[in-house]
């Protein structure tokens, strides 16, 4: 039996996992990551990098960022305290489902992860104070490939359930370019 339950998205590529959780009077044991384990259901990324973010405040937005080839990043994303929802957004040229985005709430309750593969832009707003996240990536950090698209473009439509709370953004995202007005370094 594996420790995932893999969920399929309406993206390519994009999945839910959900570690198998072993619980009794002490919480919980939970085997977050398994090479061998993914790659039974077809998921064979090599990761290189873990990162980590605290976001104090409610209603923060981070991204939607990618590096581009050749750093291009696979990302595994997950929730270590609090309540995010996280989002990835198709960028890649040619793609049948350009432009469209799928998210899902990750919090440290449910344990479920995502998997951002490279070509689509990765974000989240987080929807509890003190949210951490933790995420994986398949190539290293390289800040002459960043990339953005702008959180609130029209064009992608992102519902990020903020509701009457004014996001807490960096300036770097707060002047992100329009999807219409990246060259994509993806295509299929």
């Amino acid at each position: 039996m594996s420790p995932f339950t893999i969920e399929q998205t309406p993206l390519p590529g994009v999945v839910v996992i959900i570690p198998a959780r072993f619980s009794d009077h002490r919480g919980f044991f939970s085997e977050s990551y398994s090479a061998k384990a993914l790659a039974d259901h077809g998921i064979t990324t090599q990761f290189v990098q873990d990162n980590q973010s605290l976001s104090v405040s409610q209603g923060t937005i981070r991204g939607l960022h990618f590096q581009a080839p050749p750093h291009a990043q696979d990302k595994l994303v997950r929730c270590a305290n609090g309540v995010l929802f996280d989002v990835a957004v198709d960028i890649r040229k040619g793609s049948p489902t350009y432009a469209q985005w799928f998210g899902v709430e990750l919090s440290f309750e449910n344990g479920k992860q995502l998997l951002v593969p490279a070509g689509y832009a990765h974000g989240f707003v987080t929807r509890a104070p003190e949210t951490e996240v933790i995420y994986k990536c398949s190539d290293y950090y390289a800040p002459e490939t960043e990339g953005a698209v702008a959180w609130n473009d029209p064009q992608v439509g992102i519902d990020w359930g903020l509701g009457d709370i004014a996001p807490v953004l960096s300036e770097k995202d707060a002047i992100a370019p329009a999807l219409a007005d990246l060259n994509s370094p993806f295509t299929l």
